[in-house]
């Protein structure tokens, strides 16, 4: 099992190690309200439908039952957005200059029901689905008009450290591999793109598809 070196501390609820001009602020996000993550979250159409994170959390015959407005009402029980005492959340709120921005789910793996029966993930793996010590970042969203800034980079190097805080024994992600000169429309692409999980300390335990790696990081305990 390969070992993530040390990171730096999380400073309050700055991730100072990523923006030396300080106007990236990422923060759990019950410490954000629920107006500044629906702006974030904006027209995002992650499977052809605003998602709201739940498209991993809901059986399918469920997801089909669902609507925008109760995909918004589960997520904002999940994040428990405005409860800044709350002691979990599921992601985390990027701010530039105080602007929401982006957005990262994140939380233990076993939470996320369509992970389980997963092809693609579980492919050449033999381990316990229900660790909850496991967690997985599953979910990212930049707005249009701040993208191409490093954000992604930050929210997946802060993931690290939240999960890595919160007592995961290690967090792995399932990114796109991308290629210079090629572009992956944004909906593909809310899985994270794989050059942002190495520079966060990630190393790749399998490539089940000719465009999906599994990631993974595991913590000292």
């Amino acid at each position: 099992m390969k070992k993530r070196e040390s990171t730096p501390e999380i400073e309050g609820s700055f991730f100072e190690e990523y923006d030396m001009e300080k106007k990236l602020r990422i923060v759990p996000a019950n410490e954000a309200s629920w107006e500044h993550l629906e702006l974030v979250l904006g027209e995002a159409r992650c499977h052809g439908e605003k998602c709201y994170c739940q498209r991993f959390k809901l059986p399918n015959p469920r997801w089909r039952e669902t609507d925008d407005d109760e995909r918004a009402f589960l997520l904002k029980l999940q994040t428990n957005c405005g409860n800044s005492a709350s002691t979990t959340t599921s992601g985390l709120i990027a701010f530039w200059e105080g602007e929401p921005v982006g957005w990262c789910a994140l939380e233990p793996r076993n939470v996320y029901i369509k992970l389980r029966t997963s092809r693609v993930i579980w492919a050449e793996r033999n381990e316990d689905k229900n660790d909850d010590k496991v967690w997985a970042v599953t979910c990212f969203i930049v707005r249009n008009g701040f993208r191409k800034r490093g954000i992604i980079y930050a929210l997946t190097r802060a993931a690290v450290n939240y999960a890595e805080k919160r007592g995961a024994h290690a967090l792995e992600g399932y990114p796109m591999i991308t290629e210079a000169g090629k572009d992956i429309t944004w909906g593909e692409l809310h899985v994270g793109a794989h050059k942002a999980f190495i520079a966060a300390g990630f190393h790749e335990i399998t490539e089940p598809t000719k465009r999906r790696k599994v990631m993974r990081v595991d913590f000292l305990k």
